[in-house]
């Protein structure tokens, strides 16, 4: 039998590498984790949701000392003080990172800093940040299986001119010394929409420009409609159904021209931010001869047991997706980790799938949505309530948008729930239980909620959709 210097090499110490070590090297495998990042933590911690999130609660809290009027609370003018503002986050963040850092250097795995590429299936040759590095790494490492999990790095730029002027990142926009006057924000998913709200919040000038018909397009229309109303209130500038065209620096501004509904658009700023996405890191691993397949975008393909085509290599986090949530990547490196322990004995499913967007308001869903439902012809019910209506959200002065609940029509199974408004981060969460559970509105509408709360709101779709499925009337969104 071939002897391997150890039974797991995982590639990657994120929040996917790192679940999947625990779970071998709790088992008793000799594991090793193999960290290529310069900073140790991975995308999470340091360069997404904890600093995002962060920022973030700290434009929520400016926000609310402006809208403290309707309260009788007189506030001066607002100064914001960025560099504390980032100071804070930076040690919020190191704590977080020093955390993850402790956990890979326990002793309980071997843990390498340095970069890898795969020789043959069970080989890769590791190279180190500089040759001054110390303890340098060992020329190869060989193992009986594989857990790749080496994250997403930002997306190449659409246009040259892009490169050209210089452009923001989501990683770079993190590490910003003083805040522009200006700024235009390239995209409409979650990291763009959070960042834009965060920049216009703190005194920036905000122009969104998304290519596609609304923001946040994996949620309904209805929703989006609401975040981009929240956002023009706001004075954020929201454009959709864009195609971008040039870009030119022009003195200390960088203008930008997209196509708008069939008009050519100029708009000049500080600064581009560039937040159109991420792709996979794993164009440096030579994954051919391991004998590991992707998709042309560098994706590893994946079955359900996160393994790869090559049996023994596994992966997990955004290196594979289909989802670049932490909670997710958690989940795939621990099923990893348990089927190289018994192979097949695990398998991921996305039935439960949660999508949290840190806007004020948030928009959060969990299973199915309307547009979803309807791609896959599945037949639903849907009902909802507007917080406006709700006495928690109006105590708040917090009134823009709404919750939904789809349910099976035949049994009122619970299939999705989706919330726009305030806390909905918070809220989704009773539906994930209650689907979790597999319970049916009936119950969701009977279940005590105390009053005024904003998670009562459920109850009103809930009592709805009872209510018509009880009298079995009412047509079905049947696509």
């Amino acid at each position: 039998m071939q002897r391997f210097d150890y039974d797991v090499a995982i590639i990657g110490g994120g929040s996917a590498g790192y679940a999947a070590a625990r779970t071998t090297a709790s088992a008793g495998l000799k594991t090793v984790v193999i960290e290529g990042g310069e900073e140790v933590g991975g995308l999470c911690i340091l360069r997404g949701c904890m600093p995002t999130k962060a920022l973030l609660y700290m434009a929520y809290v400016a926000w609310m000392v402006r809208e403290a009027a309707p309260f009788g609370i007189r506030t001066g003018k607002l100064s914001i003080d960025f560099k504390k503002a980032m100071a804070r986050k930076k040690a919020i963040i190191k704590d977080f990172a020093d955390y993850r850092a402790n956990q890979l250097n326990t002793g309980k795995f071997k843990f390498i800093r340095a970069n890898a590429k795969f020789l043959d299936p069970h080989t890769v040759a590791l190279t180190p940040f500089t040759v001054h590095q110390k303890p340098a790494p060992p020329a190869t490492v060989t193992a009986k299986y594989f857990v790749i999990a080496t994250g997403s790095s930002v997306a190449p730029m659409p246009l040259h001119a892009l490169n050209q002027v210089g452009c923001l990142t989501s990683d770079t926009a993190l590490q910003l010394k003083k805040l522009p006057k200006s700024m235009i924000v390239l995209g409409g998913g979650p990291t763009a929409c959070e960042f834009a709200q965060f920049f216009a919040r703190f005194g920036v000038q905000v122009t969104l420009v998304q290519r596609g018909p609304q923001v946040l397009r994996d949620f309904d229309t209805d929703a989006a409609k609401v975040v981009e109303n929240v956002f023009r209130r706001e004075g954020i500038r929201v454009f959709t159904e864009t195609k971008l065209l040039d870009a030119k620096c022009r003195g200390k501004l960088k203008t930008l021209t997209f196509e708008h509904k069939g008009k050519k658009v100029s708009h000049s700023a500080e600064q581009i931010l560039f937040a159109l996405g991420r792709i996979p890191n794993t164009a440096s691993l030579d994954l051919g001869k391991a004998g590991v397949e992707t998709k042309p975008d560098g994706m590893i393909l994946v079955n359900e047991f996160m393994q790869t085509s090559a049996p023994h290599i596994y992966t997990g986090g955004d290196c594979t997706g289909p989802y670049e949530i932490v909670h997710i990547a958690v989940q795939q490196g621990e099923i990893a980790g348990r089927n190289i322990l018994k192979a097949r004995s695990a398998s991921i499913h996305y039935q439960l799938l949660v999508s949290v967007v840190f806007t004020a308001p948030h928009s959060a869903f969990v299973g199915l949505t309307e547009k979803a439902a309807a791609a896959r012809k599945i037949p639903y019910l849907a009902a909802s309530y507007p917080f406006d209506d709700h006495g928690q959200s109006i105590l708040m002065n917090q009134t823009d948008g709404f919750v939904k609940l789809l349910a099976n029509p035949k049994t009122g199974e619970i299939i999705g729930g989706q919330c726009v408004g305030p806390l909905g981060g918070e809220l989704i969460h009773e539906i994930v239980a209650a689907m979790a559970k597999r319970m049916t509105v009936y119950e969701l509408a009977a279940m005590p909620h105390y009053h005024p709360t904003l998670s009562e709101i459920w109850t009103y779709p809930a009592e709805e959709l009872a209510e018509k499925i009880g009298h079995g009337h009412v047509a079905l969104h049947e696509r």
